[in-house]
Formats: structure tokens, C-alpha cells, sequence
């Protein structure tokens, strides 16, 4: 089943390490760590560490486990930079790191933060992670301050702010340090925020450059002759031009999601959301560069591509989701690719280097908006009667599926050269979507509305009512291999390891282990509450460890952790989710795993 005519590989195989940040690329290089969000700059989550196996996987037992002391969704996971693990927590946003021969804590920080900024946190307080380089740890905090520690005591050594709550923008994302940069987002799409990236010196934490999702190219860092889309440069004010007016002020296209970098190119990847608001009939144009994947220069901040997926979105398909970076052989034809799982349900290959797109193929079968992707030009092709524009206000369009939280929300897949496939944690989740007209007022939802999801086998008549499918992808043809379905959502990140094992976790609170290559259950262990934590692992004096923070919440979540009840409530998914509360409660736990 696998000798197929393309070979997959890593792209952290370079020589060029020079231009990366030389000390995070020594500590990737060395598989005992975990330094970075996604295991390596290409965003892959693979490790090659092999002590824990197919044969001997379902030995595991718990090592230890560590208490946040929160009890709102935990998403992300820890660090680990030698002997010490660094974990952070959702809002208040607090950071501990533990000494990992004892499991006591060498510091706390605990960050004093206006408790304002919760409710302009769109779907629950989570926080996706911190980011290490040179001795620093750096946390974007709810409230929009971007902080350095210092990594040995905790001591704050600098202190940067790129938002304001009182305007609807905070913070969820973990920062991504490349070179003397540490590069960070925004969120708060539905409040109206006009999304960007920012770079910040690592030793200072001045602003290097800034680049706009939406709006005049000066302020996008686009050149409308060298900046591409499909090839073809983009034109001026090739964002003005999409929005009616000034709507563009208020344009959306937060960058709330994961960054990947590739060393070689001099490249930082990532996506942006949403546009406002998520009435589309009130902002005619395809709205760009709303739900679009950027490819920057990390120098200069300056876009080398675009790719806008989901033009004048009409179902809140945010474009975040991460782009994991490796060479794909297709036709012959060795292609550095971008491999990105996006909300709308599609799975695109791009060229990295030139944004050409290669692949875009459903990864839900479910998925039903749109018939096709037109490889030409790009677009998505809607199916009317999937529209919520030509539709129009004030009616209850049924059955789109997926829902807004997409096919696949933020969870990062993880990739295994050996199998040469990707492993997706999935939602399997439809919507009914009803748009109506709303005012702009600062830091106030800005959303145009209202939303009520459900399993997808009601929307499709399969008979089905499961929430999610954990699955593996070919992305040179754009096929499932193999798919297990889960009763909710698979809201966790995937890890893939040289064990040929894959790691997930469950809504209700099960860490899972899985045969690389056929998907069959090896293991599954209940955690003391829901995970949409990332699974990560590292070696401590000669044991692999396998690590997952539990703590129900999220966007899928939202019910049980901000108590909410009705069906409509939490942007349309406490319907889905409602007896999630029959299996499991909140807490915020770190539980760590080895061989016996």
C-alpha cells in the first residue's frame, strides 16, 4: 500500500543552519529535547526517538504528573531544554519550569492581568505555548504583552505590548524565535481587529517590522510587481480593492494560529483568519487577504506569496491552522512543499517557494460547501445552496458542513518520513448558519451570527454520530489512508515518532497510541480531564518520556469551561458537545509517561 512513486523528507535536514536561530537549531538537532511548538522549524511533530515501539507501547505507564492549578482549557504543551521542562498555563497565563530529575519547581511567573481580557477572548482563555532561545523564554499573554524570562530564575527581561483588550485584541498563539527575531500574531476577529505579525528583537524587544493581513500595501509589506498570488503579482492595493470602503479597517484576518520557517528559503509561513464580521452580505469582495497563507521574509517582513483558500468567506473558516514544511516528490518531480490542513476542509500542497498550488483535495468526506477546488485559479466552488451570502440575511442556512470550527481547528497534525504520511486530528462537525446585521462597536463582538453545530452524520444521513476521525493523509495525492473514528472531536496535536507510533489525545481525556502505518489502537490511557493539549516527547538520563496536557476547553470545549448551556451559545458549539460532561470535568494536568 505504500510504494508509491513519491518519497517524502524533512526539510530540517539542511545545511544551512546559520541562518536559522544557530542555538534553537542545536537544540532541535538533539532529539532529547523538545524546544520548539512543533518539534523542529518545519512544524512536522516528529521525533526520531525509537525506545517506545509498536511491540512495547502498550507498557506504558505514568511517570508523574504536575497540577496548573487552572481549570480552563489547556492547549499547547511544555517545553524541554535539557533537564528542565517549561509549561505554561491558560489565562492567567502563568509559566513554571520544573527540574525534571525531581519534578520540583525551579521558578513560577505569575503575570498580573486585567481580568477585562477574558471576555474578548472569543472561545475559551487557552494559551498554545512558549517559545526558548538564548537563555529566554518567551510568552505572549493573554492581554497582548509579549515577555522574555529569563530562563535560569524567571526574572521578566523585557516587556513588549502589540494590542489592546479594550479594542478587542488579545492573545492566544506561541511566539516562534527565528534568527534575532521572535515573531507573534494577533487575535480577536470577532471583535472587528485587523489581524498582523509582528517581529520583535529577542534582546530587546524592539519591533523590527510589522505586516498587516488586510489593507494599504505599505502596511501589508506586499510589492505589487515581486509579490505573488498563483504566480502572478498581485497588483496594487490588492487588498483595498476587495472591501467595500473602509471595511477593510475592521477586515479581520487575525494570525492567531502556528509558524513555521523554513532556514533555507529565509521563509516564516503561517496563515490568517477570518473576515469581519461573520455576516458576509455586509462586506461584498473576496475580502483579501483574509483567510490566506503568507510566505515572509523574516529579514524584512516583506511577502514573497500569498494563497487566499476561502475568498469572501461566508462560514467563518479561519486560514490559520499550521504549514508543515517538507520535499514531496510529485510527477517525478522533487517540490519543496507546504502541507496545510485547512478549516474549509481541504488539504493543500503548495510549492513553499513559489506558492503554486499542487494538491487541494477534501480531508472529510463530509465536507460539502464547495464541490472542488479549481487548480487554475485557486477557488474554492461554492455550492449555492451551502451559501450564507446568496442566501442572504436573516436566513438559517442548513447542513454546511464542516461547521465553523472547521474539519480541523488549530490542533497541528505531525508527519513521519518512515510512512511518508501526515496524522490529522479531526472534527467531524456540520452547522446550521444564520447571518444578520451588526454595528461595529469597540471590543465588542462583532460577530453577524448565529451558529448551532452538529454531528455530521445528521447533516449527511449516514446514520453516523461520531464528532471526530483521527487519520492519516497522503499529501502528494491528496488521499485518506486509513481513518479512526473518535465520539468528539480530536482536539490535540499528533505526535509521530521513529517507533512508528503516533500519539493523540481524546476530548474525554484519553491518551491514544497507534500503528503508524495501519492506524490500529496500541494504547489508550484516561487522563484526569479532557485534552486539546499537543503530545510531545523527550529523553530524560536515558528514558523516553511522552508528555500531554489535559484540561478540557477550547472552542469545542467552551460549554463546560465557561458554563454555558444554550445550543447557540459558545459561537454555535455547546450544541455538539453537550454530553462531553458526562465523561470527563475540568483540570489542568500535566501527565508524563515511560516504559516500565
Amino acid at each position: 500500500m505504500y510504494a508509491k512513486r513519491f518519497v517524502i523528507s524533512l526539510v530540517v535536514v539542511l545545511p544551512f543552519f546559520a541562518v536559522a536561530n544557530e542555538n534553537v537549531q542545536d537544540l532541535i538537532d538533539d532529539p532529547n529535547n523538545w524546544a520548539i511548538w512543533g518539534g523542529d522549524y518545519a512544524g512536522t511533530r516528529y521525533s526520531t526517538l525509537n525506545q517506545i515501539t509498536r511491540r512495547n507501547v502498550g507498557d506504558l505507564q505514568v511517570a508523574w504528573t504536575f497540577s496548573t492549578g487552572v481549570l480552563r482549557g489547556h492547549e499547547g504543551g511544555p517545553l524541554v531544554v535539557g533537564d528542565t521542562l517549561y509549561i505554561h498555563t491558560p489565562f492567567p497565563n502563568k509559566v513554571f519550569s520544573i527540574n525534571l530529575d525531581d519534578q520540583t519547581i525551579n521558578w513560577e511567573y505569575v503575570p498580573v492581568q486585567n481580568t477585562d481580557t477574558i471576555p474578548v477572548m472569543c472561545c475559551d482563555t487557552v494559551n498554545r505555548g512558549l517559545a526558548y532561545a538564548e537563555g529566554k523564554i518567551f510568552l505572549q499573554q493573554a492581554d497582548t504583552w509579549l515577555v522574555a524570562l529569563d530562563s535560569e530564575t524567571g526574572e521578566v527581561l523585557w516587556r513588549q505590548r502589540n494590542g489592546d483588550p479594550a479594542r478587542g485584541e488579545s492573545n492566544t498563539n506561541a511566539p516562534l524565535v527565528v534568527k534575532d527575531k521572535v515573531i507573534t500574531g494577533i487575535s480577536g476577529g470577532e471583535y472587528g481587529v485587523r489581524g498582523f505579525v509582528v517581529a520583535y528583537d529577542i534582546n530587546t524587544g524592539e519591533e523590527a517590522w510589522k505586516a498587516y493581513s488586510v489593507g494599504p500595501d505599505e502596511e501589508l509589506l506586499v510589492d505589487p510587481r515581486n509579490t505573488t498570488h498563483l504566480g502572478e503579482p498581485i497588483g496594487t492595493d490588492s487588498s483595498l480593492d476587495t472591501w467595500e470602503g473602509d471595511q477593510w479597517q475592521l477586515g479581520g484576518g487575525t494570525t492567531w494560529g502556528w509558524f513555521t520557517y523554513d532556514p533555507e528559503l529565509n521563509l516564516v509561513y503561517y496563515g490568517s483568519g477570518n473576515p469581519g464580521t461573520w455576516n458576509p452580505v455586509s462586506r461584498p469582495g473576496d475580502n483579501r487577504w483574509s483567510m490566506t497563507l503568507f510566505a515572509r521574509d523574516v529579514d524584512t517582513g516583506m511577502a514573497r506569496w500569498v494563497y487566499q483558500m476561502t475568498p469572501h468567506d461566508e462560514w467563518d473558516y479561519d486560514g490559520v491552522n499550521e504549514n508543515v514544511l517538507v520535499d514531496i516528490e510529485i510527477d517525478g518531480e522533487m517540490r519543496k512543499a507546504l502541507v496545510h490542513f485547512d478549516r474549509n476542509g481541504f488539504g493543500y500542497t503548495l510549492d513553499r517557494e513559489s506558492g503554486e498550488l499542487l494538491v487541494a483535495e477534501k480531508f472529510d468526506p463530509a465536507v460539502n460547501w464547495a464541490t472542488h477546488v479549481d487548480m487554475d485559479t485557486g477557488r474554492p466552488q461554492v455550492a449555492a445552496e451551502f451559501s450564507t451570502d446568496q442566501n442572504g440575511v436573516d436566513v438559517n442556512t442548513e447542513n454546511i458542513c464542516p461547521a465553523a470550527l472547521g474539519s480541523k481547528d488549530q490542533q497541528p497534525v505531525a508527519y513521519s518520513p518512515r510512512t511518508n504520511l501526515f496524522y490529522v486530528p479531526t472534527n467531524h462537525v456540520c452547522m446550521h448558519y444564520e447571518p444578520y446585521e451588526i454595528e461595529y462597536v469597540a471590543g465588542q463582538p462583532y460577530v453577524g451570527a448565529v451558529v448551532e453545530m452538529f454531528p455530521s452524520g445528521r447533516a449527511i444521513g449516514d446514520g453516523t454520530n461520531h464528532l471526530g476521525n483521527f487519520l492519516a493523509w497522503d499529501a502528494a495525492e491528496g488521499e485518506i489512508v486509513w481513518s479512526n473514528s473518535e465520539p468528539f472531536s480530536v482536539w490535540s496535536g499528533a505526535l509521530a515518532t521513529a517507533g512508528d507510533v503516533v500519539f493523540y489525545g481524546t476530548l474525554e481525556g484519553y491518551l491514544k497510541a497507534v500503528d503508524a502505518t495501519t492506524g490500529e489502537e496500541l494504547y489508550s490511557f484516561k487522563t484526569p480531564s479532557g485534552i486539546i493539549g499537543n503530545v510531545n516527547t523527550w529523553v530524560h538520563e536515558g528514558t523516553q518520556y511522552i508528555g500531554v496536557l489535559s484540561g478540557v476547553g477550547g472552542w469545542a470545549g467552551i460549554g463546560m469551561a465557561a458554563g454555558l448551556s444554550e445550543s447557540t451559545d459558545g459561537l454555535g458549539a455547546v450544541g455538539a458537545y453537550r454530553s462531553l460532561s458526562q465523561y470527563t470535568q475540568l483540570g489542568g494536568v500535566l501527565t508524563v509517561f515511560a516504559l516500565p
